[in-house]
């Protein structure tokens, strides 16, 4: 097989292994995670974040809010959904009431992101610690 073939033969076995779980990048992981919370609810809804550490399956974590909680009440009920529904593999703590430092448990590193917020006036800002 000539140099460019075994190159290419190459990038698809990656890619197949990529595709398939084998091999899982963790491109925006971080041991620490800062979740900044902004803004008074303006109305009820929910807050999905997705949790995903290394070869495991990605475990979804849903806050429910009410109307006119504040920031330090969205932070309070997003930390404990983390605790409840993701602590086996990440420890979460409040800082400065409007903060949740979710941290690893079990692994070195993993990702964390917004799937949706349906929560009117409330911003969160994720940064890596």
């Amino acid at each position: 097989m000539s140099h460019p073939l075994k190159f290419l033969a190459a990038c698809a076995l990656c890619a197949v292994a990529l595709i398939s779980g084998s091999i899982q990048a963790m491109p925006d992981g971080s041991n620490k995670w800062r979740l900044e919370f902004s803004g008074a609810a303006e109305s009820a809804g929910e807050i999905v974040l997705e949790i995903a550490a290394p070869n495991e399956t990605p475990i979804e974590v849903k806050a429910v809010i009410d109307g006119n909680d504040g920031e330090n009440r969205v932070a309070r009920k997003v930390k404990r959904a983390i605790d409840r529904q993701a602590g086996r593999i990440v420890d979460a703590e409040l800082d400065d009431g409007e903060d949740v430092l979710v941290k690893r448990h079990m692994f070195r590193q993993f990702s964390i992101r917004l799937v949706s917020n349906s929560v009117k006036g409330v911003r969160i800002r994720f940064d890596r610690e």
